[in-house]
């Protein structure tokens, strides 16, 4: 038999001490990638250990979301002792990742001026909510608000909403995780290592993209639309069936899908009429259009439209819930779910396919202090001494 093909970032060291969301959702995904995480938490754990309902074994599922494959060690940083051994992982690693306020590791020596220079190659990855200059606490849902995002989500008539999921958070993650590859890339070529920054806001800004830039080219700021496109029509959710009881999202992203849509609905004239001929004609008379639309879509149900319409070549789809999001998946052979084991919170598999390198087996979360006394053994062993193993993944038969 062959050996296993080793993952991307295989001995890779990786000493998480970010708390939450964004840091531990990098740094989970690092672990995805093949990297050793060992995750230091403060005496009774991350905060997100009590994040619930629901909890399973004592532990919020919210926790278990984004701490998979990582050793879990306890350190009181004020304590001397600790302290120590929380710089000895600093100086091992080759990622550092941390997301408390500006200048809140100065104290313990880990802030990243006193860890290069005991480790010049380090990557080390700071996150914050406003950046350096602000030590206002970044929790996602404020950044939500004051970043905008707010403003254009939600009805047209009702009040600002946030995002169903904590979506700055989880952008923070991913643009941490960028950084931090290219930044690995360059130590790996120079042996440099170097600071990596990354905020919610700037995150954010940075995601709202058409928004965004409709924003700086006019100097109109947009507003909610619920579930309509302010630029694409049909872009959104129509009514269906009588009593318009039902709902399916339609895409339109150009004018041959909407003359294919008129045509499914055997309303070919909607695309001859001027109004609606070109996207901008939609856009601008899209009331009329809608009305039109769902006047045709009341002569049935949405699963007849969708089944048609799907057969027809137009984008569009149901409005499910994440039990039928699951389905969906698992239907399209995506292998959405990874068991860890029994009683354990199975994990959402990694959307990250690689074909030569694929990534790593998800192994569940660490229970608070699991690991210590093998970490802290360890950390107290030379510098060269190779970290201890996590348990291989407990994936179901037949899962890869």
């Amino acid at each position: 038999m062959s050996e296993p093909t080793a993952a991307p970032l295989d001995g890779v060291l990786v000493a998480d001490f970010s708390r939450v969301l964004a840091g531990p959702l990098a740094t989970a995904t690092l672990a995805d990638l093949g990297a050793t995480v060992v995750k230091v938490e403060r005496p009774g754990g991350d905060d997100t250990r009590a994040w619930g309902p629901p909890f399973v074994d004592g532990t919020a599922t919210y926790f278990d979301a984004v701490n998979r494959s990582k050793h879990g060690i306890t350190l009181d940083l004020a304590d001397p002792d600790d302290a120590e051994a929380a710089r000895e992982l600093a100086r091992r690693a080759d990622i550092l990742v941390e997301n408390f306020r500006p200048g809140g590791l100065t104290r313990y020596g880990l802030d990243h001026t006193s860890v290069r220079a005991a480790n010049p190659g380090l990557v080390y990855c700071s996150i914050s909510g406003f950046g350096s200059g602000s030590d206002l606490p970044g929790y996602d849902f404020v950044v939500q608000a004051v970043g905008g995002l707010m403003s254009i989500t939600g009805d047209t008539s009702g009040e600002p909403h946030k995002v169903g999921v904590a979506l700055v958070d989880v952008l923070t993650a991913k643009d941490a995780v960028t950084a931090v590859l290219a930044a690995l890339r360059h130590r790996d070529r120079t042996g440099e290592g170097q600071l990596v920054e990354v905020n919610l806001l700037s995150s954010l800004l940075g995601s709202l993209a058409n928004q965004a830039s409709g924003y700086l080219a006019t100097g109109r700021a947009p507003r909610a639309m619920g579930n309509q496109h302010p630029s694409i029509a049909p872009y959104e959710t129509l009514h269906c069936g009588p009593g318009r009881s039902g709902l399916l999202a339609v895409a339109c992203g150009n004018d041959g899908q909407f003359r294919v849509l008129a045509k499914a609905l055997d309303a070919p004239g909607l695309a001859e009429d001027p109004r609606f001929a070109t996207n901008p004609g939609r856009v601008q008379n899209r009331l009329a259009l809608i009305a039109a639309l769902e006047t045709a879509l009341a002569a049935h149900d949405a699963a007849h439209w969708q089944r048609l319409l799907t057969v027809a070549g137009v984008p569009c789809g149901p409005v499910n819930d994440l039990a039928g999001a699951f389905a969906l998946a698992a239907d399209l052979g995506l292998d959405p779910i990874a068991e860890v084991g029994a009683g354990r919170v199975p994990q959402v598999r990694s959307p990250l396919r690689l074909s030569a390198t694929p990534v790593r087996p998800p192994v569940a979360p660490p229970r608070l202090g699991e690991h210590d006394a093998a970490l802290r053994a360890w950390l107290a062993a030379p510098a060269d001494t190779p970290p201890p193993a996590l348990p291989c993944a407990e994936e179901s038969p037949g899962k890869s």
